[in-house]
């Protein structure tokens, strides 16, 4: 299987930088694309960024201009850039990623255990 684990949250004060970073291990035969969500108290889980193998990089609208995604494929990591960042961005967030543990299996979904980002003064 395939796990995903994620680092790089905490607190920072508005206008600040993180970088967030999620590392894919265990069985992989490939991965087909990564991404990041998050989720805030009492409001649904919204995707944030994804990264598509070979794919164009997407980026939410409400985050466009302030976060980058990335792909390390060497290293089966994505990460995402935080910048000036605002009350609202305070979530957690997940790293998701569609992959293929073994050539005899079907492409699956995989989340990591999310990382708190918190933004606030």
């Amino acid at each position: 299987q395939v796990q995903l684990v994620e680092s790089g949250g905490g607190l920072v004060q508005p206008g600040g930088s993180l970088r967030l970073s999620c590392a894919a291990s265990g069985s992989i035969f490939s991965i087909n694309t990564m991404a990041w969500f998050r989720q805030a108290p009492e409001k649904q889980r919204e995707l944030v960024a994804i990264a598509p193998t070979g794919g164009r990089l997407v980026t939410s609208d409400s985050v466009k201009g302030r976060f980058t995604i990335s792909r390390d494929n060497a290293k089966n990591t994505v990460y995402l850039q935080m910048n000036n960042l605002k009350p609202e961005d305070t979530a957690v967030y997940y790293c998701q990623a569609n992959a293929r543990p073994s050539l005899d299996d079907t492409i699956r979904s995989y989340w990591g255990q999310g990382t708190q980002v918190t933004v606030s003064s």
